[in-house]
């Protein structure tokens, strides 16, 4: 199989939009908040928005399954309080949901969290509690910066993140370490503030001794991990002169890379720097960036291609599509296997 660990609901029918942007105007007045019953999507919309768009490209493309989370910057946690985020998480979970269960074969789901600034972390256990109960979620998407790119939350490492850890260990799921939008003009959402968020998660990560607490918690570190594999070196020197043991002990057993590069070099780069064991297969597919390679006259994107043409193996090609996502998330792993698969 191959398996894209890495895919957002970013066609959502239009009616999504306008109920949140009813909820962002309300905000501030209770009276007029709507509620979330008011929000009607049919099933054949769900099914139209996901043929037309991810599932059309996957059948194209040659992919077989995604793992399917609410669209990164539509998550905004810095919008609103934890009431709002809890409730504009609940529904975009929801909508995850029900794709996957129109199209079992294709998606299953990863939840976002309701983060909000400054707001105890616990407060989202509850809602993945039940993504993961009640919608058979395999992952979550964590933002370690819910406050739009100003990252005034206390690192990874913190005892804040705990309450999820200690649940992300029960149900034995990994975290995709995911900004959402950046509401500082410093950074460009996709340009810079994911990439910046990635590599200051791996930095996080290596000056803590988190996975000293948490040996068998996972961190799934999309776009290719940002600036790492490019600055290996620079990593492995901090490490050393941290007194941190070498890094594939210290955090190759907990931390993993998704194929979120859109170009051959940096694939390339990717799995000559990056043990493969460590990385798994991804699109961000419909996602950042989705126009046409003019050099090559393919998307940016179809990061399929970029595997067939590194210089690796059959073992190391199948470890990359399909063997480390079973690996890492163990809940997607035996929901394949109940199917057969």
């Amino acid at each position: 199989m191959i398996i894209d660990i890495h895919g957002h609901y970013t066609t959502a029918p239009k009616a999504l939009e306008a109920w949140r942007n009813r909820q962002i105007a309300a905000i501030g007045n209770p009276s007029a908040m709507p509620l979330a019953s008011e929000l009607h999507i049919s099933d054949d919309e769900l099914r139209e928005s996901i043929e037309s768009n991810q599932l059309r490209l996957m059948r194209e493309r040659g992919l077989d399954l995604t793992i399917f989370s609410p669209r990164a910057s539509f998550m905004a946690h810095h919008i609103g309080d934890f009431e709002v985020s809890s409730t504009w998480a609940a529904i975009c979970n929801e909508l995850c949901y029900r794709v996957s269960e129109l199209f079992p074969d294709h998606f299953i789901p990863a939840a976002m969290l309701p983060q909000s600034p400054g707001v105890d972390a616990a407060t989202c256990v509850p809602e993945l509690v039940k993504c993961v109960e009640q919608y058979g979620n395999v992952a979550i998407n964590l933002n370690p910066d819910p406050s739009g790119g100003h990252w005034t939350s206390p690192p990874l490492s913190d005892r804040y993140w705990y309450p999820i850890y200690e649940k992300m260990v029960e149900y034995d799921i990994p975290a995709m370490i995911h900004v959402s939008t950046s509401c500082n003009a410093c950074f460009h959402t996709t340009g810079a503030h994911y990439l910046n968020a990635d590599t200051t998660a791996f930095m996080q990560c290596l000056t803590s001794d988190l996975f000293r607490d948490f040996p068998t918690l996972r961190f799934v570190i999309p776009h290719g991990g940002g600036a790492v594999p490019y600055h290996w070196g620079r990593f492995r020197g901090l490490a050393q002169e941290l007194k941190k043991p070498l890094l594939k002990d210290h955090l190759l057993n907990n931390v993993f890379f998704d194929t979120c590069v859109y170009h051959q070099p940096g694939i390339d780069l990717l799995t000559r720097v990056i043990p493969v064991d460590n990385i798994l297969f991804a699109s961000e597919m419909i996602g950042a960036v989705r126009g046409i390679d003019p050099e090559t006259g393919n998307y940016f994107d179809d990061t399929k291609r970029y595997i067939e043409a590194a210089h690796i193996d059959a073992d190391e090609r199948y470890k990359i599509y399909e063997g480390n996502a079973r690996r890492v998330y163990p809940r997607l792993d035996a929901a394949l296997k109940t199917k057969g698969k």
